[in-house]
């Protein structure tokens, strides 16, 4: 059974780009926002969120805080544009199993993925 990949992204292209980068090996499932994103993790489990930090409404270290209340097992990537190193050393701190500096290249996404299932 494929591992499944919750992506959050408020961008509607860096979705489509990260499930056609991940939808080969991992069922990948999105979601737009963090609202959304806790709502999917309360429904169904995933194996691993790839989370972006700057999204409108509820960024996404607010969105790891509330995630962490109900499922703190499941590791986090962070997927930043912002290159501020302040939210980075705060993800790591909330727990963060790492982060990526969008925009990446496929191959350090898959890769990224890989070493986490590979700790697992």
């Amino acid at each position: 059974m494929k591992k499944r990949i919750l992506v959050v992204d408020d961008d509607n292209m860096n979705l489509a780009r990260t499930r056609i980068i991940l939808g080969k090996d991992y069922d990948v499932v999105l979601a737009d926002s963090g609202i959304e994103a806790l709502a999917k993790l309360q429904n169904d489990k995933s194996d691993l969120v790839l989370l972006d930090i700057d999204m409108p409404g509820m960024n996404g270290l607010e969105t790891f805080e509330r995630m962490k209340k109900f499922a703190a097992d499941i590791p986090v990537i962070f997927l930043t544009a912002s290159g501020l190193e302040e939210d980075v050393q705060n993800a790591i701190k909330l727990g963060a199993a790492n982060y990526l500096k969008k925009p990446y290249r496929p191959q350090e996404l898959l890769k990224r993925v890989s070493q986490e299932f590979e700790k697992a």
